[in-house]
């Protein structure tokens, strides 16, 4: 592997942080508020997943008990 020096590895750093296409202000929040509304919904959706199991439980284990 071929060894650069520090000068040029920090030339080299520049110039690839310099190609980043950097979100705006409201696409991390568009992006931010669409992450934290799938995130409850997919909490509402595993909570009536789980009540659902758990009353089925409850009502198949209620008939032996």
């Amino acid at each position: 592997m071929a060894r650069t020096n520090p000068i040029q590895f920090v030339q080299q750093v520049r110039s690839e942080v310099s190609k980043i296409v950097w979100p705006t202000r409201r696409e991390v929040l568009l992006t931010s508020v669409m992450v934290f509304v799938l995130a409850m919904l997919t909490a509402i959706f595993f909570f009536f997943v789980d009540w659902g199991i758990r009353t089925a439980l409850q009502a198949l284990l209620g008939m032996f008990g």
